[in-house]
C-alpha cells in the first residue's frame, strides 16, 4: 500500500461506525444533557424559574434539543468518545443546575 493510499485509509477511519455505542450515547446521555441544558435555560433566563409559560416552552424544547444532540453523537470518532464527551457534559451541566438550585438561582 502506497503512502497516499495509507493516508486516505486513515482519513476514512477517523469516524468509526460504532452505531450501537453512538446511538445509546446519543439516546441516554443526550436526553440527560438536553434536560440539564434546558433546566439551566429555565433558571438563568429572564425572570428566573417563576414565569409559568417558560416552563411549558422548556418542556416542548426538550425533544428538539435532544434530537440535535442525538444526531451530533454520530460525529464522534467512536462510541467511547461519544459516551466520554456527553457524559462529561452531563456532569458539568447537572453540577451547574444543582448549584443554581441550591443557591436560589444566584451564581
Amino acid at each position: 500500500m502506497s503512502h497516499r493510499n495509507a493516508a486516505a485509509h486513515r482519513r476514512r477511519e477517523a469516524i468509526k461506525p460504532h452505531w450501537l455505542g453512538k446511538t445509546l450515547a446519543g439516546g441516554v446521555a443526550g436526553l440527560g444533557l438536553s434536560i440539564a441544558l434546558l433546566g439551566l435555560f429555565a433558571w438563568l433566563g429572564p425572570d428566573g424559574i417563576q414565569p409559568g409559560d417558560k416552563v411549558q416552552v422548556v418542556m416542548w424544547l426538550v425533544p428538539a434539543v435532544w434530537m440535535g444532540i442525538f444526531s451530533l453523537s454520530y460525529l464522534f470518532r467512536s462510541g467511547w468518545h461519544a459516551w466520554a464527551w456527553l457524559g462529561g457534559a452531563n456532569l458539568l451541566a447537572y453540577s451547574a443546575l444543582l448549584t443554581l438550585q441550591h443557591t436560589g438561582g444566584m451564581l
